[in-house]
């Protein structure tokens, strides 16, 4: 986990949701079968350069792309493997420690895919909450500049992210070993904050706080059609019927 997901509203949608101050104007369009390197919507708190460090931070809505790439990387390839980022291990990885310390995200989803593998046949299932609730996954992000974009262009600075994930639990763990971690309302401004230092305190805090959403969860099994990235629809998420059993 996570691999694929679901946001199956307008970005925009979530400005009033999240208490968003300023918008990104090229935002994600809605998407069903999300896959690394897409982009997606993340929420994220900064504080602008000419402010003094002590103010609050303004909440931010911006498209990402799915693979964190961080600022030190030569090559954006270096992202394509890093969609997802272990909170066992996140900070002390290089590859995200800085982000766990300053720079973390949250990512609304809809719902997500994961396949449950059993006697060697992989059954995709899409794994969602009840009556529509989205799903806040705990993010990291990341600026990444390209060496070969000039200054003035549009694409100079990419921004990148990761979905955290952890050891599964309840009904999620006879799905699959891992699950995003689920980033508990009650948690979501210190997350984001970033005055708020991150260390292993704060990852075990949200990844405890978000057992509780885990136990909601529901899920079904869907078409295979789920495993080729060219296919999009809403279709994507309905249920086809039971599961094989164990």
């Amino acid at each position: 986990m996570c691999g694929r997901f679901v946001v199956a509203g307008a970005a925009s949608d979530l400005v009033d949701m999240f208490d968003v101050d300023r918008s990104a104007d090229d935002l994600p369009e809605p998407s069903f079968n999300i896959a690394p390197t897409d982009r997606v919507p993340i929420v994220l708190d900064t504080i602008p350069k000419d402010a003094d460090p002590d103010d609050e931070p303004v909440r931010r809505l911006e498209g990402a792309r799915w693979g964190l790439v961080p600022p030190w990387a030569k090559d954006v390839k270096v992202g394509v493997t890093a969609f997802n980022a272990r909170i066992e291990s996140a900070a002390e990885k290089a590859h995200f420690k800085n982000a766990v310390k300053k720079r973390r995200a949250i990512v609304p989803a809809t719902g997500y895919y994961e396949w449950k593998t059993v006697d060697d046949v992989k059954t995709p299932h899409f794994i969602h909450l009840p009556e529509g609730e989205l799903f806040v996954f705990a993010g990291l992000y990341e600026w990444w500049r390209n060496p070969a974009e000039a200054d003035d262009s549009p694409d100079k600075w990419l921004l990148s992210t990761s979905v955290l994930t952890r050891e599964a639990t309840g009904a999620l763990a006879g799905i699959h070993d891992r699950m995003p971690v689920f980033l508990s309302s009650e948690l979501l401004d210190e997350w984001l904050d970033p005055h708020t230092e991150g260390e292993e305190d704060l990852l075990a805090e949200i990844s405890h706080g978000g057992e509780e959403m885990a136990e909601r969860v529901e899920f079904h099994v869907v078409d295979r059609a789920v495993g080729n990235v060219r296919n999009n629809s809403p279709a994507l998420m309905q249920p086809i019927g039971t599961e094989p059993p164990a």
